[in-house]
């Protein structure tokens, strides 16, 4: 025979826990406003009049709590703090993008200078500035030695040279070899590249750009 009892105590329980926490998550603390659902970044509770409605983030965005009452709600990853809140709905990758929203690096260790923007699952491909790479902690394009998956020897294609025993640098510069208006600036030894404006080329002996004029073996 079938504990009848016990079952309906069971659903019981589990119904009126459920509904505890369904009504817990709905409150609102205030008749409007915008609030955290406690587990999951990218949902949120908007209220208005008091009447709480359960909104979830286009997939790829996050619920920003700090977020003016008077902009979009949902951000960036890198502009929400998810602490305590790790849960996301599934990703819904396409054939371009792996976020319906985003912005992703596009190449690998030594082709760094592009990147992707996702918009609704659309994926439209963008150049940094010649010489930067784009830097997946802030959606900005940086100097490749500061990109942590960037290589920026292979990426730039030059190596700094090494430095003599004893006669450490923290910065030098060398003209590029196949073209007087470019040079190479070595941080702690790593590089960066950078181009002299028209009609200029870079001059070794001033470690600057100068006028063509002034550099030796230097033809535009």
């Amino acid at each position: 025979m079938r504990p009848t009892g016990i079952l309906s105590i069971t659903t019981t329980v589990i119904v009126a826990l459920f509904f505890g926490i369904y009504v817990h998550s709905q409150t609102c603390p205030e008749s409007y406003g915008r609030y955290v659902v406690p587990d999951q970044c990218d949902a949120y509770i908007e209220c208005i009049e008091g009447i709480p409605e359960r909104k979830l983030c286009p997939e790829g965005l996050l619920f920003n709590e700090k977020a003016s009452p008077f902009s979009y709600p949902c951000q960036y990853p890198i502009d929400v703090d998810c602490t305590g809140r790790p849960r996301t709905q599934p990703a819904l990758p396409t054939e371009q993008c792996p976020h319906q929203f985003g912005y992703f690096k596009v190449g690998d260790r030594s082709h760094c200078g592009q990147f992707m923007n996702c918009d609704n699952g659309v994926g439209f491909v963008l150049d940094c500035p010649l010489g930067l790479a784009f830097n997946s902690a802030t959606y900005q394009c940086d100097w490749p030695d500061l990109v942590e998956d960037c290589d920026a020897d292979a990426y730039l294609g030059f190596k700094c040279p090494p430095q003599a025993e004893g006669l450490i640098a923290p910065i030098r510069f060398f003209r590029a070899p196949d073209n007087c208006q470019k040079y190479f600036i070595c941080v702690d030894d790593r590089p960066r590249v950078n181009f002299c404006g028209p009609d200029y080329a870079f001059n070794e002996l001033i470690n600057a750009c100068d006028g063509v004029e002034n550099v030796t073996g230097c033809a535009i």
